[in-house]
């Protein structure tokens, strides 16, 4: 089975796209609290910890859903092309 440019070049689109997803979700803070805070009554969300926090989670949840976007376009892509780039010249 031999590679085109297309399955390269869409492997290594995908490995990168892979890599900064999961930076991209280490450096998002956790939704939930956990049940020592739930019990004792703390809340983060009483008073606003500032703009700077809520627009930079904001800017990594928009990262993070295009990334998503951009890998399953190119996992796609790197299956149904190469399959009818084939079927064309089979013709």
């Amino acid at each position: 089975m031999e590679f085109g440019a297309i399955q390269i070049i869409g492997g290594v689109i995908m490995i990168i796209s892979s890599i900064l997803l999961i930076i991209i979700t280490i450096m998002q803070e956790q939704k939930q609290q956990d049940m020592s805070s739930a019990l004792s009554g703390q809340s983060d969300n009483f008073f606003d910890k500032g703009n700077v926090t809520s627009s930079r989670e904001q800017a990594l949840a928009r990262l993070t859903k295009l990334l998503v976007i951009v890998f399953f376009v190119v996992t796609v892509a790197v299956n149904i092309i190469p399959a009818i780039i084939n079927r064309i010249n089979a013709s």
